[in-house]
């Protein structure tokens, strides 16, 4: 029996369909978070809907992975294949044409947007002296040897970051393992494979683990009140 559209088993199983990629609990409930469904309910749901055979799942150590069963897709044959590959470059073109044209409208837009009136420059001026006066408050009170922020907020901010920081470099290590034991053995270019699922590493979106923890060491070798 199909579960009901708005049960957590349905809401979980549409995901893993439209997603077609390998995922972990964790990718579907972060995801999933504006269901407001947990990630024991998600875990649940898919592990009922892969003992049902309505998705599949490898376990790699303590870590399973889902994916949506592929004899549900229809596979193109090679002419079909060849005329997607024909829309897939038409489209393309017409992405970076639409791209061009946004960025030119965009371009005019930051033009026209930099030419303020004499009530808006007025305005400025107003807020940026005010924003000076604080500024310099804030100044006279560093000198001063004044903390502005308390010593007990101050590790409340450094223990949470520091979490943060381990459980990024745990899921990264989690990822390797992963990662490595599905590219081993496979035929596909590790490469291609990783643009083919989607998935992006931290440098493809200018992030750095190290930077992170290095302004967190940074951050306590500081003396306290400077």
């Amino acid at each position: 029996m199909a579960p009901k559209s708005d049960s957590a088993e349905a809401i979980v199983l549409n995901f893993v369909v439209e997603q077609n990629r390998p995922l972990n609990a964790q990718n579907v409930a972060d995801a999933l978070q504006k269901f407001n469904l947990k990630k024991a309910a998600i875990q649940k749901a898919l592990d009922n809907l892969a003992d049902g055979g309505r998705i599949s799942f490898k376990e790699y150590g303590k870590q399973k992975i889902y994916l949506a069963r592929q004899d549900q897709f229809e596979i193109p044959n090679t002419e079909e294949f060849n005329q997607m590959k024909e829309q897939n470059a038409d489209l393309q073109k017409q992405l970076e044409q639409q791209k061009k044209t946004i960025s030119e409208v965009e371009s005019e837009i930051k033009s026209l947007q930099s030419n303020l009136t004499l009530e808006q420059i007025v305005e400025r001026e107003v807020n940026l002296r005010m924003e000076v006066q604080e500024m310099e408050e804030k100044l006279t009170k560093l000198r001063g040897g004044v903390t502005l922020v308390k010593p007990e907020e101050r590790k409340v901010v450094e223990d949470m970051l520091s979490e943060k920081i381990s459980q990024w470099r745990k899921r990264k290590r989690m990822f390797k393992d992963v990662w490595d034991t599905l590219t081993e053995n496979s035929p596909k270019d590790p490469k291609e494979f990783k643009e083919e699922l989607g998935i992006e590493y931290d440098e493809d979106v200018g992030v750095s683990l190290q930077s992170y923890s290095d302004l967190l060491q940074h951050g306590k070798k500081r003396p306290r009140g400077k």
